[in-house]
Formats: C-alpha cells, sequence, structure tokens
C-alpha cells in the first residue's frame, strides 16, 4: 500500500488520532492486511506511538498483521455448530484448501479462521466465504463458486 493511498484515507478522518481504529480497518480493507511499515506510517502520520498503534493493531481479532487471502474462509466452532459436525467440516476444508486455521494458501486465494457463533446456529455447521454464509453445503460446492 502506498503513502497516497494511507494519507487519502487518513484525510478522511482529518488525521484525527481519536479515529485510529476506523483508518487501520479501512486500510485493511483495502490492502486485506496491515503491514509493520503501513503501521508505522499511520503512527508517524497521526502523531501516535508506533506502540500505541501496535497495541490496537494487536488487540482486536480483526485486525491481521499478516498477509490474507482474497477469500476469507471462517468456520464456526461454537457448541451448536460443534455438534453439528464442525470438526468435520473444518478438516474437509483444510484437506480441499491445503491450509489450516491461521494460514493463507500459497497463491493468496483463501484464509482459513476459525472462531465462535457467526450468528447463524440453527443452520450448522456455519461457514463463511467472502463475507457470505455457506450452511448446509458442502465445503467442496461452496468452494467452488470462489475458483
Amino acid at each position: 500500500m502506498d503513502n497516497a493511498a494511507i494519507d487519502h484515507i487518513i484525510n478522511k478522518y482529518q488525521g484525527q488520532a481519536r479515529f485510529l481504529i476506523q483508518i487501520l480497518m479501512e486500510i485493511q480493507e483495502e490492502n486485506r492486511w496491515l503491514p509493520r511499515e503501513v503501521l508505522k506510517t499511520v503512527s508517524e502520520k497521526l502523531d501516535v506511538s508506533f506502540r500505541q498503534v501496535m497495541r490496537i493493531a494487536t488487540m482486536y481479532k480483526t485486525f491481521s498483521l499478516v498477509p490474507k487471502g482474497h477469500n476469507e474462509i471462517h468456520i464456526c466452532m461454537g457448541n451448536a455448530c460443534h455438534v453439528r459436525g464442525a470438526e468435520r467440516l473444518l478438516k474437509e476444508v483444510q484437506e480441499l484448501t491445503g491450509i489450516k486455521p491461521g494460514e493463507t494458501d500459497s497463491d493468496g486465494k483463501f484464509s482459513l479462521e476459525i472462531g465462535c457463533c457467526r450468528g447463524n446456529c440453527c443452520s450448522g455447521p456455519v461457514m463463511e466465504i467472502g463475507g457470505k454464509t455457506q450452511d448446509k453445503m458442502s465445503p467442496a460446492e461452496a468452494l467452488k463458486n470462489y475458483e
């Protein structure tokens, strides 16, 4: 991500440090992750310590300090999904993509994350791909839509 893009996002918030979280969210949305050099630039431009920027970037699970795939896969491992086969679903997705939770495939196509409740307990196990909820569908069928 170049400095002009960072400047554009920061300027939307009049360069005010109180909008640090929103600024980081927009940068990540555009860039899919928060590289260290980008965090340093944000720190300098907002006149906030790098330590404070890192504290925010590492405190919230929504932020990633490693590259993410174009299509993020989230699998719910909450109680309702767990009893409905979330472990089997996770295993199948891992076999299909070749990645484990927290990883991104080598071509940057998919990232895999696990977590709790995606808010669709009655349809579990729930898998979200690229922001779209996939339930009652096989992982192979769901992933095919993103190839």
